[in-house]
């Protein structure tokens, strides 16, 4: 079986980490009350981003391993 082997997992991966490194690299610079704090502000700010980067990711594995 060669489930969860295919482009749509690869991709999904790929923004996984990509949103890991960038959570981590704020959380190392400004620390987690701030990052938290940048979550839940009205501004458009690269954890929101990352955020959406994960989400997505998650869906992309997800359509992946149904495939």
């Amino acid at each position: 079986m060669n489930r969860g082997r295919n482009w749509f997992t690869a991709m999904g991966a790929m923004f996984l980490i990509m949103s890991g490194i960038v959570f981590a690299r704020q959380i190392f610079l400004v620390g987690p009350e701030f990052v938290a704090d940048y979550i839940v502000n009205a501004e458009i700010t690269s954890e929101k981003v990352s955020a959406g980067m994960a989400a997505f990711g998650v869906a992309m594995v997800a359509r992946g391993m149904r495939e």
